[in-house]
């Protein structure tokens, strides 16, 4: 019992994630439907960049890096500013998802390996919401905007003159966020412990990092980017399918179905088509709390033709709880995991900020 009990504290979002997909099945029988919930390509891509970044840390590149990095920035202030940016921008190209799953994981390695472990939990949440809010700018940063896109054929200058205000807002509200870090030095390790770097291995792993991007972009097939992944690692090192956090993969299964079901319950879309007009951006960002924006933006398609308005509102419904956006599960997941991680500041520190960008957001997008 005590146990299970321990797996379930530790495992919270897959527990609850459970727990609501069990919950629906009760109004939404089992069917093949169920399959058309998932979306096979995030778990993928996902599963590929688990592999990769598994590797990566397996051969020492995060350890060589995380030096590099504090070399050049020496305190957390610095840092965070640094890691910021990096997940700001270079979500816009390769998704929210990929840019936390690729650098919250060298943050945590940065301070597991540093006797200052006060600001890891705001750094983590500045990556998060500068990932979430970073991808808004373009159409492939991220589901909801490729799917708004794509569905209402919105050109792309409307695209990024509806969101340019509000990303560079976000930029400077995480620019400021940043101070509020202390300017404590970062003290790392010693360096002889660390791994001579293989460069052969470097450059397998960063191949097929480079495979999972064009896999994002559409430019290889998932399916073809999983089959090489698999193919080099069982060559290479078949040990990191250990290391695979298969918790995540499930818990985003979960919610699929739990969001699957939601939508086909007719009470709940009867509801929605009732309030949705000329409410778009409120309901959308409402509505993305529970549902998470992904599902929130497809199932708000059928019921609105202001594309405009429901790209703000889905945009901004990324912001509040840790669900809201996917994305957020991966930073979570990752800081559950790490040294002297403290889950309930993280959520207190989660909350208030993400709830403290989307007020302010959500101000502007009501009287804009």
């Amino acid at each position: 019992m005590k146990k299970i009990l321990s797996f379930a504290k530790s495992e919270i979002v897959l527990v609850i994630s459970f727990f609501l997909a069990v919950v629906s099945v009760f109004f939404v029988p089992p069917s093949l439907k169920y399959l058309d919930y998932i979306n096979l390509s995030v778990l993928i891509i996902l599963f590929c960049l688990m592999l990769t970044v598994a590797g990566l840390r397996n051969i020492g590149f995060f350890k060589k890096l995380s030096r590099l990095m504090m070399k050049k920035a020496g305190n957390a202030r610095k840092l965070g500013l640094i890691m910021m940016n990096i997940c700001f921008f270079s979500s816009m190209l390769i998704t929210n998802d990929v840019a936390l799953i690729t650098f919250v994981p060298l943050t945590i390695i940065i301070y597991e390996k540093s006797k200052n472990h006060k600001d890891l939990i705001l750094i983590c949440v500045i990556e998060t919401i500068a990932a979430n809010l970073g991808s808004a700018m373009t159409p492939v940063g991220n589901p909801h905007n490729l799917y708004i896109y794509t569905h209402y054929n919105l050109g792309i200058k409307p695209f990024f003159t509806t969101m340019f205000p509000y990303v560079s807002i976000s930029y400077v509200l995480l620019f400021a966020l940043c101070f509020a870090l202390s300017k404590e030095e970062i003290v790392l390790g010693d360096k002889k412990a660390d791994k001579k770097l293989s460069h052969v291995s470097l450059i397998i792993y960063f191949i097929l990092f480079v495979v999972s991007i064009l896999t994002v972009l559409k430019i290889i097939p998932d399916i073809i980017c999983l089959a090489i992944t698999l193919i080099v690692v069982l060559t290479v090192n078949r040990k990191l399918l250990l290391k695979v956090d298969y918790s995540l993969l499930f818990t985003f299964i979960f919610f699929f179905i739990f969001v699957g079901n939601a939508g086909c319950i007719e009470a709940i879309r009867n509801f929605i088509s009732e309030i949705v007009i000329g409410r778009e951006i409120i309901v959308a960002a409402f509505l993305s709390q529970g549902l998470s924006n992904v599902p929130a933006t497809v199932m708000l398609a059928g019921f609105t033709d202001n594309a405009i308005d429901l790209l703000k509102g889905v945009t901004l419904g990324g912001l509040g709880t840790p669900i809201a956006s996917m994305a957020s599960l991966i930073t979570y997941k990752f800081y559950v995991k790490a040294k002297n991680s403290e889950t309930g500041r993280y959520m207190k520190y989660f909350l208030l900020l993400n709830f403290a960008f989307m007020f302010i957001l959500m101000i502007f997008a009501l009287n804009t």
